[in-house]
């Protein structure tokens, strides 16, 4: 079968095109050229052969072409005699045609010594005179180099103007200008307004502002009030800042030039400073106007940080350059500059100083009402059960973006597709999320029945204690059937909690080692199985200690640096002694959670067991069945379900 296909590709290759053609026309042309004519030629000879010649009677007639050229005719008995001569010049002297030519240089001269020879010569010669014009075929072999050269700077330049160093869809000379994308506010298809963007509810207050003056310009200039001169929308990605920044300018009705912050990086020194001279000067010419910059930290990345490691200072020439064009806007009346990024603690301080980026719009991750709002958006296009809920819906995606919530509406209807069904239901979209979040089941992955064991109790664990322990997440879901990488799950429904305290942070910690804990205990050994959870933990305890001052040793002190500077430093911002303190404290904080967990595993030992055995019998364990086996669990019972799954390989 492969051979198949490469001799199929080899005989698609071959297949005739433009470029195909011009190559025969070329190779017949030079063709023709070389070998039309014939392998015999006239030879080139002078006036002293040509006289010998006619003196032996072998001439039969001479032509003067053009005044300056001698063509000679033989008699039909000279050449015969002449090709009988093997190894001389004359064996291969044309039958058609002239056989000898020379150069003469007048033709007052060349007749002399005619009449002179001829009168010598056994029989008489004509001579005549004529002037030949210079043929079609002649003109086109003399003018096909050029035309041939031409013809390909022509391809060769229409390639760049297609290629990416043309610049701005133009040719190479356009490479300096900026490739921007402009949606049209005539342009029905790419209109977006504030009734596509849902949730977003303080964004859109703040940057309504921005619409109501581009709008309605006069009664700010009344006041004397000024408009922001841009907006910084920062944001975790898929959280709708594009789209946010395209809602704008659909609803202020105004052109809408939008532009990545990659597009002005390039390998050419001087071109990103001029793209962005560019991209204002179009935006001068379409005010007023909204100039969109995503993913402005590509360029906008603090000067000087790599100093010393980097030798691309054509970076900080186009955020130079971009400096000086948001700061020269007082004859640019109308022209708003928008951009969004994910990082915003690395930007440069002249980039979000007042006067450039005067405000800086949170764009966050949707709260439970606003993922409803989301969700009714994405389920507009979807055929669903009329008895869907989408109060569930937004319940059982705490965390997720509105780009996480368009993946788990469309992965639902292809799992819908999947099994035949008519309409999109609750069951398709749990397990979209499961999907989602856990990766695709890998029911036939080969597991041994002592490893199949392990990995139950390890998961028994984990909600056992979550589920007895307050502070921890419940547990709404648990699993020994392989998922992507990991070998069981659990899924919890964390509460959606601003802050959380320190007994919180305990309790989520025990249950996190609970896995590991239930192995030893049961079987009195440990496994890899429980390297997520490890190092889920450390992280954790470490932010505790070092960030978050949650500890007595060390003391209410951050080393928590929110600028992103420490990135680059080689020194820890604190003294051998405090990481060693840390480092103790870390490992105390770690065996008092396991401590914790192995204090509950062991009182509630049966339901462990219990637990553990029911997932060996039926691989997949709900809220229900923990209840039933544990008793009602304090606080709020989750609805049932899961949501976001830690997953433990």
């Amino acid at each position: 079968m492969a051979k198949k296909k490469k001799n199929n590709n080899f005989l698609y290759s071959l297949r005739p095109n433009m470029m195909w053609v011009w190559t025969v026309i070329f190779l017949a042309i030079m063709g023709f050229a070389l070998f039309g004519e014939g392998t015999a030629e006239p030879l080139k000879s002078d006036w002293g052969e040509v006289e010998q010649l006619i003196t032996e009677g072998k001439v039969k007639a001479i032509e003067v072409v053009n005044r300056d050229q001698a063509m000679v005719y033989l008699t039909d008995s000279a050449l015969d005699g002449m090709a009988a001569t093997e190894g001389t010049r004359y064996s291969n002297l044309p039958r058609q045609g002239h056989q000898l030519e020379f150069q003469i240089g007048s033709v007052d001269t060349f007749r002399q010594d005619f009449d002179k020879a001829v009168a010598a010569a056994p029989e008489a010669i004509k001579l005549t005179y004529d002037n030949h014009r210079q043929g079609w075929v002649d003109s086109l072999l003399n003018w096909l180099p050029w035309v041939f050269f031409i013809v390909l700077w022509i391809f060769i330049m229409r390639g760049f103007g297609r290629g990416g160093a043309g610049g701005a869809g133009g040719g190479i000379m356009n490479v300096g200008k900026a490739r921007t994308q402009e949606f049209d506010k005539k342009d029905p298809n790419h209109k977006v307004t504030f009734k596509d963007v849902a949730g977003l509810e303080e964004a859109k207050v703040e940057i309504m502002e921005i619409v109501d003056f581009l709008k309605n310009a006069g009664k700010y200039r009344e006041l004397g009030a000024k408009i922001p001169k841009g907006a910084l929308l920062v944001g975790p990605p898929g959280t709708g800042k594009t789209l946010l920044a395209k809602a704008v300018a659909g609803e202020a009705n105004v052109p809408f030039l939008s532009i990545s912050g990659s597009d002005f990086v390039e390998m050419f020194v001087g071109v990103g400073a001029s793209r962005v001279r560019d991209l204002f000067e179009q935006a001068k010419q379409k005010a007023p106007c909204i100039v969109f910059i995503d993913e402005i930290d590509a360029i906008g990345r603090a000067r000087g940080r790599n100093a010393g490691f980097s030798g691309n200072d054509e970076r900080e020439n186009t955020l130079n350059q971009l400096l000086t064009e948001m700061d020269g806007f007082q004859t640019n009346a109308g022209v708003i500059v928008l951009a969004a990024t994910n990082r915003a603690d690395i930007l440069d301080k002249a980039l979000m100083r007042a006067g450039r980026f005067d405000r800086q719009i949170e764009v966050g991750l949707p709260e439970i009402h606003e993922r409803k709002q989301i969700f009714e958006v994405h389920l507009r296009k979807l055929k669903l059960d009329p008895d869907l809920d989408r109060d569930f819906l937004a319940k059982q995606t705490p965390g997720f973006s509105g780009a996480d919530i368009a993946n788990v509406c469309n992965e639902a209807a292809l799992i819908a597709a999947r099994h035949n069904k008519k309409y999109v239901g609750k069951e398709d979209f749990l397990a979209a999320v499961d999907r989602i979040i856990g990766g695709l089941e890998k029911k036939n992955k080969v597991i041994t029945p002592a490893e199949k064991r392990t990995i139950a109790y390890h998961e028994a664990g984990h909600a056992t204690v979550s589920w007895l322990l307050k502070g921890a997440s419940p547990l709404v879901k648990v699993t020994i059937i392989p998922r992507g990488k990991a070998l069981g799950a659990a899924w919890y429904l964390p509460e959606e909690r601003q802050i959380t305290t320190k007994e919180q942070w305990l309790d989520e910690i025990a249950a996190t080692l609970a896995g590991r804990v239930s192995e030893q205990i049961v079987f009195g050994h440990l496994s890899t199985g429980a390297l997520n959870d490890l190092e889920r933990v450390t992280k954790q305890v470490y932010a505790m200690v070092a960030y978050y001052g949650m500890s007595e040793k060390v003391g209410t002190i951050s080393y928590y640096d929110s600028t992103g500077q420490s990135d680059m430093a080689f020194t820890k911002p604190y003294s051998e002694r405090t990481a060693q303190q840390i480092d103790d404290e870390v490992k105390q904080i770690i065996a008092e959670a396991y401590a914790l967990a192995e204090k509950v595993i062991t009182e509630h030992r049966e339901g462990l067991n219990t637990l553990a055995e029911l997932l060996l019998e039926r691989e997949v364990v709900f809220t229900e069945d923990v209840e039933r086996i544990f008793g009602k669990r304090e606080g709020t019972t989750p609805e049932v379900e899961p949501d976001r799954a830690p997953v433990e390989e």
